[in-house]
């Protein structure tokens, strides 16, 4: 798994299709996602993107699939599997609450962050079966922080959920001790239980895998200015505080240095802010990708930037 991430405006989506299109060429297998609630993966393609994966790309050995994660559609398919299990554990009379409070969870704060969450996992999930590579091109920096730090406290949230149950359960069995009673409701409270234990499991190995150099790795996503070299460095420390490997940093749009007085200053105050990068960053690879004429749309402006990325080492 690849995040590609960094400062709004910077260049995410181009670049992370981009490096999935060099990837695909070279004979891979790659899923590109968008976490951005401002899809921009379908516009920059110019095709119709949505939820399951679509063909973007296709070449002799390789094949290049997008998707934009749709929060709304996650929240659908889980409330109305939590749903399906609620009224089995409720007597009749409850359920009219029971969808009410449903419906308010849907827009209650966080949920949407959940949700991307869960589909994350999934597709990482989908990515170790059908891929070679995942590459996420996330939303701007902070929101993708505070995402990456969600696996953790939602895993730890689900076992406290779980412990719950194991206690709810222990009192139901020496009640039907006592009692002699069967208990209708078993196959329900068994499946909830399972489906609680594989939310766990998942977010339990995403957040395993985030941390993991062999698995995962993210791409710090910038242009050669004061606020977004400063943003840059600043989620470079967060994501070492987290365990996140830095792969590699890209200093995007580098203006040209023989193209007019102009360009030519703005090339020399770039200079002094990448030298300020790589004195805090030595370790990490950093790419400069120039400035393109154009539009970066459609297949034919992404290959151009594909293959500026693999010039640029």
């Amino acid at each position: 798994m690849l995040f590609i991430g960094g400062k709004g405006g910077v260049g995410k989506t181009s670049l992370a299709s981009a490096l999935g299109l060099a990837r695909a060429r070279a004979g891979e297998r790659v899923l590109v996602v968008s976490t951005d609630p401002a899809h921009n993966l379908g516009h920059l393609w110019e095709r119709e993107v949505g939820d399951a994966p679509a063909q973007l790309a296709v070449f002799e050995s390789g094949e290049l699939h997008g998707v934009e994660i749709d929060p709304h559609a996650t929240i659908a398919r889980h409330l109305a599997a939590v749903e399906q299990t609620m009224l089995q554990l409720l007597p009749e009379q409850q359920h009219g609450a029971a969808r009410a409070h449903l419906d308010r969870a849907r827009e209650a704060p966080g949920s949407h962050e959940a949700a991307v969450l869960e589909r994350i996992a999934e597709l990482s999930e989908l990515g170790r079966t059908d891929y070679d590579a995942v590459i996420f091109d996330t939303a701007p920096s902070g929101h993708t922080l505070r995402l990456l730090g969600l696996p953790g406290q939602l895993a730890g949230w689900t076992e406290t959920l779980l412990r719950n149950r194991d206690r709810s359960e222990r009192f139901s069995a020496a009640m039907r001790g006592l009692t002699g009673r069967s208990d209708p409701q078993a196959d329900a409270q068994a499946e909830l239980r399972r489906t609680l234990q594989r939310r766990r499991d998942r977010f339990d190995a995403l957040q395993k895998a985030i941390a993991d150099p062999e698995r995962a790795g993210f791409v710090v996503v910038f242009t050669a200015e004061t606020l977004p070299v400063a943003e840059t460095l600043e989620v470079v420390d967060s994501l070492r505080a987290m365990h996140v490997e830095v792969t590699a940093l890209i200093a995007n749009r580098r203006s040209p240095a023989d193209a007019g007085e102009l360009l030519h200053i703005r090339r020399r105050g770039e200079d002094v802010h990448l030298a300020r990068v790589r004195d805090r960053v030595p370790s990490v690879a950093l790419l400069e990708v120039p400035l393109v004429a154009g539009e970066l749309t459609g297949a034919d402006s992404l290959a151009r930037i594909a293959d500026l990325l693999e010039a640029a080492g």
